[in-house]
Order: C-alpha cells, then sequence, then structure tokens
C-alpha cells in the first residue's frame, strides 16, 4: 500500500539561523518579515513571553535593547539552501519528494509494512537533523490530508516523539480525528467550519463519516475529497515537483517608497533577471512580460497609481537580456513621475517548454548561431552563479544603498552560498 508522509521542519527560519549561531539555542528568538516590519517566525522560546506571530517589530525593540529577546532579519538565500539540502535528505529515504513549502514537503513510502515504516520514518526524522542541523517532525498515512493530520499529532503530542504514523481504520486514527476540530483541517477555513457546525459537523471524525455526495451537494468537489481523505480513501494526488510552472513572477516591496525611476528599473532588473534563471531552471521559454508597480494603498495622504503592462517578447525566450529590454521598455510606458512606489515586480508569461518550441510566423527570426551562443551564455552566467554565488554574474551594476533595497539591518551572513560570506577563523 502506497503510504504518504509530510516532513515539516519546526520553526524553520529561526532553526536554520540556529545551525550556524548555535549561541542563539534554547533563547527567544525571531525573524521579521521584509524590510524588518513585524516577526514572522517564533522561536518556542519567543512564544512563550506572549509574542505572537505579525508583532510589530517596533513594539519590541525595548526587548531587544534589554538583551531579553533576540530578532533578526529575514535571510531568504540561507533558508532556501537549508530547504534544499532537506529535500537532499529526504530523497535518499524516499522515491518521490514534492516541496509544498519552503519548510514542509510531501514523500511517498511504497511497499512498506507498517513496523517497517514506522522505523523507516525514525531514522528520517533521525537523519535530517544529523545531517543538516534542522529538526522536523514527520507525518505518515495514506493519504495528504490525513498526513497533514499525523504531522500536527507528531508536533503537538509528546509520546510521539515526531514521528507518527497512522493506518486509515486504526482506533488511533479515530481517536485523534475525534479530537481535532475541523479549522485544524487542511483547507478548511473559518466560514466554512461555521457552515458545517449548522449541519453538526463539528471534528474532523464528523467530517470523515458524513455522506460525501451530499457534502459535494451542499458545498464543493474540493470539501467531498477532504471528507473521503480523511477515510483514508486518497483523492489528492501528489504533484510532480517538476512541473513545468506556467508562470514566474518575481517582486518584492522597496525598502521605502522612492519615485527615482533609476531605482525602479534597478529593481525591475533584478527582478527580471531572477525569473529568467527560475525559467531557465525548469527548461522554460516565456513569450511575453509582465511589469507592474504599486503606491502604498494605506497612505492615503499620498496620490494612488498602480500600474501594469503586458509586453510580447519578440520570440519565446529565456535569455536575460531580451526579458531586460522588454520589461524596461513596460516600465518607461507605465511610469509617472509625481507618485511614490511601494512595489514592483516582474511576471513572465505564456511560458512553453524549450524542447517543444514552436515558432510562430509572426516570431522575430533568430539563426541557430545566435540561439547556440545565446543558450550558451546564459548557461555560463547560471554555471558561475551557481558555483560562486549569487550575482558573481549580472547585468547591470545597482547603486549601493538605493531605496528598493530591502531593509536588512539585522540579516546573519549568508553562510552557505556567498563566498564572501563563509565563515572565517581566529587563532
Amino acid at each position: 500500500m502506497s503510504m504518504i508522509g509530510l516532513v515539516d521542519c519546526n520553526s524553520f527560519y529561526v532553526s536554520c539561523e540556529r545551525v550556524l549561531q548555535p549561541r542563539l539555542r534554547g533563547l527567544p528568538v525571531g525573524v521579521m518579515s521584509n524590510n524588518d516590519g513585524c516577526v514572522i517566525a517564533l522561536s518556542n522560546e519567543l512564544k512563550a513571553l506572549g509574542i505572537t506571530m505579525g508583532t510589530p517589530a517596533f513594539e519590541l525593540q525595548h526587548l531587544v535593547r534589554q538583551g531579553r529577546i533576540h530578532l533578526l532579519s529575514s535571510n531568504y538565500e540561507l533558508y532556501g539552501d537549508m530547504s534544499q539540502r532537506v529535500q537532499s535528505v529526504l530523497e535518499e529515504f524516499a522515491p518521490a519528494v514534492e516541496p509544498y513549502s519552503i519548510d514542509e514537503m510531501f514523500v511517498r513510502f511504497d511497499g512498506f509494512a507498517h513496523e517497517q515504516l514506522l522505523e523507516h520514518a525514525r531514522q528520517l526524522h533521525q537523519k535530517v537533523r544529523q545531517f543538516t542541523g534542522i529538526p522536523v517532525c514527520v507525518g505518515v498515512a495514506p493519504t495528504r490530508t490525513l498526513a497533514k493530520l499525523a504531522n500536527r499529532a507528531a508536533k503537538k503530542i509528546p509520546a510521539y516523539q515526531g514521528v507518527c504514523v497512522l493506518k486509515a481504520d486504526s482506533l488511533e486514527t479515530r481517536g485523534l480525528l475525534q479530537r481535532i476540530e475541523l479549522g485544524d483541517v487542511w483547507g478548511i477555513g473559518r466560514r466554512l467550519v461555521e457552515r458545517l457546525a449548522l449541519m453538526g459537523i463539528k471534528s474532523a471524525w464528523d467530517l470523515a463519516q458524513a455522506n460525501p455526495k451530499e457534502i459535494r451537494r451542499r458545498f464543493s468537489v474540493t470539501l467531498e475529497r477532504t471528507a473521503l481523505e480523511l477515510r483514508g480513501v486518497p483523492c489528492i494526488e501528489m504533484n510532480d515537483f517538476d512541473e513545468a510552472r506556467k508562470r514566474i513572477m518575481t517582486s518584492r516591496s522597496f525598502g521605502k517608497l522612492t519615485d527615482d525611476i533609476n531605482e525602479i528599473r534597478e529593481a525591475i532588473r533584478q527582478h527580471g533577471q531572477r525569473g529568467a534563471e527560475k525559467l531557465r531552471r525548469q527548461n522554460g521559454l516565456a513569450k511575453a512580460v509582465m511589469v507592474f508597480l504599486k503606491t502604498n494603498p494605506f497612505r492615503q495622504d499620498l496620490h494612488q497609481y498602480s500600474p501594469s503592462l503586458v509586453l510580447e517578447l519578440p520570440r519565446p525566450t529565456a535569455d536575460s537580456r531580451e526579458i531586460l529590454h522588454t520589461a524596461g521598455q513596460a516600465l518607461e510606458r507605465i511610469y509617472r513621475k509625481g507618485y511614490l512606489y511601494q512595489k514592483g515586480g516582474v511576471m513572465l508569461l505564456d511560458l512553453i517548454d524549450a524542447d517543444r518550441q514552436q515558432l510562430s510566423l509572426l516570431d522575430t527570426p533568430q539563426s541557430d548561431a545566435e540561439r547556440q551562443r545565446s543558450a550558451k551564455l546564459m548557461s555560463a552566467m547560471d554555471a558561475l552563479n551557481q558555483r560562486m554565488g549569487r550575482d558573481t554574474v549580472k547585468l547591470g551594476m545597482p547603486s549601493p544603498g538605493a531605496a528598493w533595497h530591502l531593509r536588512c539591518a539585522h540579516r546573519t551572513p549568508r553562510y552557505t552560498t556567498r563566498w564572501e560570506e563563509i565563515f572565517t577563523l581566529h587563532s
């Protein structure tokens, strides 16, 4: 029987920081959002002080000054690299791994007896911690929805010691479902909880026992699948994580409001290059580029303007130069003076597989020699950036201190991806 596991990294951002800074272990630590705005990740020690997700960072500065808590800027480059390391370990233990988010991954187990699977999951739990330093919880069950609940049990119930394997028809599974409220079931929001309560459905067990066809008639096919999954009937297939994306968007809020066209142009160039790198990693080509800008909608004292524009590329391409040229044209057409912009971004649209490219008669022609030169140049850039660190080779030089740069006053070094920030030893 095929079983599905969910591996969830505990307090992932904080755990990544602690791997490389052991002095933070056991201390109240939080990681802040882009531009150091609010707390988005908390250690258990920080939660114990009554601090919650989303607390504005400025409200905690007195605790930082007193040395009672530690707040760090987001270090996404480090977190992404650590996530890849966790995935590499999981791939040694399972035939298929599907990243669900940066700190959660579904894995598939086939052909194990229950006792063997439990031992296998415990080994996985231990090896991830041993090889990466990241603590995880492992939940295994016949369906993805049950695997989510098994993972929750592994995290919340000390007796499981971080690993929970559930059978669909066991008394153990029934007991858990009876104790789990609907709001804790994957994909069920507050409004749905209220509507189901009117039918007397208040727990995960109640939903599992409901008539699936009635659930579908009164709600949706999605909720019907959830009900069946709670019974142990697989209805949500594991996606192939190598499946190409249909669009790629890269965007981020600026470190401060700006109306400087040169600074905004640098940000768009940065986002365009990131999108092109992602596009090449999935062996894709883009047919069009969308560029957008946004002012701050919460600043009613300022003029509001949030334009966007889609421009077709001369031909399907993954060449950063062509993508940036077209993105630059779009920016010039939508930019207006007199506005303070908060955010900008680039989206690559109408993506196709490079191996299945069909040129239109309307596409700008490109010789085989030009195409090969383009592919070799982009491949060389990607290889250097992968080997030597991101932005070793880039198109255009950003201005130091530009407004679009993130505020990262408390970011730790990107030890694992930047040569210039690697550990140094002193005698």
